[in-house]
């Protein structure tokens, strides 16, 4: 059977782009679909946008803590309408440049949804076309709770559209958006509130950066209340705002006013308009099913990035989506490694990690785990008179005290565990820290000065 393209690629995000392009360069005939502007949540709704509103709300820190330095007192003004456009022609920016480098390596872009008619037939827009392979790389979306007054927050998606910056600000979650988005609200001068169902945030993360990071953000002013009974909470809208009411740990009512109430309690798969019943792809727990190759339980059909809900950062979706092409039409087998992936959590103060958590360690390994730790206050702020302290953390294993876990809170916490991530990933060992010179005066030196 003749196929219109080689591959067709659904979504234009991260790793159906890499995909791609990739295969294209192998001389496959690509095309991809993206209803929505190219470059997927990434680029459009999340880490570059949210990554440029963290540098923002950084400023007015900056200005107090410049006193320190010498430099006299200013009163700074912000403009919330200038910054949500100048982030926006920013997006927009990218957005083409992405579709400049599909344009390039020949990759056909059709600016329709794509959905399945039968195993090899796609209905894009109102046209019809084959292809010999099909990869699903469709992202996923916010979710909101099903609690009374919903309907009245917003979800991370509307965050960089608002048309006027809220005084007053509520994020319900505790996950790496909502943390992230707290921070930035307070630095931009709202008063915010985190409500979360648990003691602390970043539930999954290793305890001593939930701590470390909580204990920032309430030191910055940011409240929370934590422990709260989820099915309880409901939102009302009344001329004073978004009343939000709720019982907290010990069942006491409680409420608070706002003018924006943030949804940040999780993410799903964007499966819902594929018709993916149609072809038999098979869907467990929300999520496409995928082997380690990235195929589906269809073997020409492959599935990358959030919708198969496996590790959902932009770099693993963009290493999935190169490794299929690499194996399937460059001919070189090979598979992309789930294991020692770093991440980080752009709060304020900033977080990052690789490895097991030392929860996760001490269930893996028991008694023969070890744990480094350090706690400092920052060089930066011997001066500003700030109460801020840089976490820094190794887990370790065994005799020969091989690495399993890196982590930190403070300054510039992602730049520094990139580079330690390599470590980790070599089988490095406490001993070859050890044995590093450290740069002096640094924070990073202390990862390898720790005792």
């Amino acid at each position: 059977m003749a196929f219109d393209y080689d591959l067709f690629v659904i979504g234009a995000g991260s790793g159906g782009l890499a995909a791609s392009k990739r295969a294209a360069a192998y001389g496959a005939k690509v095309a991809i679909a993206e209803a929505d502007l190219v470059g997927g949540t990434c680029v459009i709704r999340g880490c570059v946008p949210k990554k440029l509103m963290v540098y923002a709300s950084q400023f007015s820190h900056l200005y107090h803590d410049a006193e320190g330095y010498g430099w006299s007192a200013v009163k700074p003004e912000f403009d919330w309408a200038k910054l949500v456009q100048t982030i926006n022609q920013e997006v927009l920016r990218l957005s083409s440049l992405h579709i400049s480098f599909l344009e390039k390596n020949h990759v056909e872009l059709i600016p329709s949804f794509a959905k399945f008619l039968d195993a090899h037939t796609l209905e894009v827009g109102d046209r019809k076309v084959t292809a010999e392979r099909i990869l699903i790389a469709v992202g996923g979306e916010a979710i909101k709770p099903d609690l009374v007054g919903i309907e009245h927050a917003v979800t991370s998606r509307e965050m960089f559209h608002l048309p006027q910056f809220p005084k007053r600000f509520a994020v319900i979650g505790g996950g790496y958006i909502g943390v992230e988005f707290a921070g930035i609200m307070n630095g931009l001068g709202a008063k915010v509130t985190q409500i979360i169902r648990d003691t602390h945030i970043l539930r999954g993360f290793d305890l001593d950066i939930r701590n470390s990071i909580q204990t920032g953000m309430t030191n910055h002013g940011i409240h929370f209340h934590t422990g709260i009974d989820a099915p309880s909470l409901q939102i009302t809208k009344g001329e004073d705002g978004l009343t939000i009411a709720f019982l907290d740990g010990d069942r006491n009512p409680q409420s608070l006013t706002v003018d924006t109430v943030l949804a940040a309690t999780g993410r799903k798969p964007n499966l819902d308009k594929l018709n993916l019943e149609v072809v038999g792809v098979e869907i467990v727990k929300g999520a496409i099913a995928v082997k380690p190759d990235s195929s589906t339980s269809q073997p020409h059909i492959y599935a990358v990035g959030d919708c198969t809900d496996r590790i959902n950062l932009t770099p693993v979706a963009i290493a999935e989506g190169r490794a299929f092409a690499d194996t399937v039409f460059g001919h070189t087998p090979r598979l992309m490694s789930h294991r020692g992936v770093a991440s980080a959590v752009f709060s304020q103060p900033e977080a990052a990690t690789v490895g097991l958590t030392e929860s996760e360690a001490l269930a893996q390994y028991g008694d023969s785990v070890k744990v480094y730790r350090s706690q400092f206050r920052p060089m930066f702020h011997s001066l500003t008179g700030a109460d801020e302290k840089t976490l820094m953390k190794l887990v370790v294993v065994g005799e020969e005290e091989r690495l399993l876990g890196i982590h930190m809170v403070g300054k510039d916490a992602a730049e520094i565990i990139q580079g330690m991530a390599i470590v980790l990933n070599m089988g490095g060992k406490k001993k070859d820290l050890d044995a590093t010179i450290g740069i002096h005066p640094s924070a990073a030196e202390e990862f390898v000065t720790m005792r």
